[in-house]
């Protein structure tokens, strides 16, 4: 009988072990259980927000409304919430070192390991998690605004970020309002800091050790009423750093401020087109190319451009009528994608930017 008992608590204890190989403590779901297939389909959901390029030269494509789709170069198969994802709004695709594919959606962050998706369960530790370490991966958090996600391998770190002084009184004057802290857009730099773009508060930098604000007039939008935000972030050749707005700004080391700054704002393009009108100076999403040009994709006024000293305007049209774009996207051979509120993805091919499939 003894034995009997030794042998069943074997049995149970290498099944355990079996049951949670490969898995992080903080995931759900079974990596013995069979891969997840998908639906083979031959074209994307009309609405594409986010395009990426993994490792494996595999294209994926995020929908605000009907999930992901995997392009391998042959076949185009599409995930929904009935494959695991926690929701079909798709916000943001990462990678980590591993090879692990990472989702933003509406209703939280899942890892794709190749077969399966599993949730990522927030840690909730008491303390300050906040660090700065290169393989960490960053996340927005589409639930709680004001508030990031700092993913070490194990813990998903829930993240608020630091108050500043006109982001409090935005809170005081328009209690009803949403936060001015809610995050749109997270960069990191050569340096190895990380960015956040805020909807009200304009950019703020962790360093590891500090959190700076840029808080100036045209990149905070201080009001009552709706705001574009810095949607995007990007870091030029010479070190500066774009915003939606006139202006570039140039960042200096933690050790070296500009009076009491740590930056200083140089007058920039201006305005895309060359008109007074402001609504030009604002945009969704920005890259610079392996030539070191930016590219500058606006919501209705097609994709910019600049080289560092002439502007290029690309009309964004399909049968020949603009359409609304919402990310610009380089992908690892240097070709560059758009992804689009109602066209799919389109991809550029050296003069224009056509419909890929």
């Amino acid at each position: 009988m003894a034995i009997k008992t030794c042998i069943l608590l074997l049995l149970s204890t290498i099944a355990l072990f079996t049951s949670c190989n490969g898995q992080t403590p903080n995931q759900a779901g079974n990596t013995e259980e069979q891969a997840v297939k998908g639906e083979t389909v031959t074209t994307l959901s009309s609405n594409i927000m986010v395009v990426y390029q993994d490792k494996k030269n595999n294209y994926w494509f995020g929908s605000w409304q009907d999930g992901v789709y995997r392009y391998d170069g042959h076949s185009i198969v599409h995930f929904t919430t009935a494959d695991g994802l926690p929701a079909n709004r798709i916000e943001e695709i990462k990678e980590d070192k591993q090879g692990n594919i990472y989702f933003t959606t509406s209703e939280g962050i899942c890892q794709y390991n190749g077969k399966l998706f599993l949730p990522l369960k927030e840690t909730m530790i008491a303390g300050n998690t906040w660090q700065l370490r290169p393989d960490d991966l960053w996340f927005k958090n589409c639930r709680y605004e004001g508030y990031v996600y700092r993913y070490d391998g194990r813990e998903l770190h829930q993240l608020k970020l630091p108050p500043s002084e006109p982001g409090e009184e935005q809170m005081r004057k328009y209690p009803n309002n949403p936060s001015p802290y809610g995050v749109y857009c997270i960069y990191k730099d050569s340096k190895g800091n990380i960015w956040f773009g805020t909807a009200v508060s304009g950019a703020c930098r962790y360093n590891g050790k500090t959190f700076d604000w840029i808080l100036e007039q045209d990149v905070t939008e201080f009001h009552n009423g709706p705001s574009n935000g810095v949607r995007s972030i990007a870091e030029d050749k010479d070190g500066h750093f774009w915003f939606n707005t006139n202006y570039r700004y140039s960042i200096y080391g933690t050790t070296t401020t500009v009076g009491s700054k740590f930056y200083n704002r140089i007058k920039s393009i201006g305005n895309l087109d060359g008109s007074n009108n402001n609504g030009m100076s604002e945009y969704l999403s920005i890259v610079k190319d392996n030539d070191n040009n930016l590219w500058i994709a606006t919501y209705k006024a097609g994709v910019w451009k600049y080289d560092g000293a002439k502007i290029t305007h690309y009309p964004i049209q399909v049968n020949s009528k603009d359409i609304t774009v919402f990310c610009i996207y380089q992908d690892n051979t240097g070709a560059l994608w758009l992804g689009t509120h109602d066209n799919c993805a389109l991809k550029f091919n050296g003069k224009t930017f056509e419909k890929w499939n």
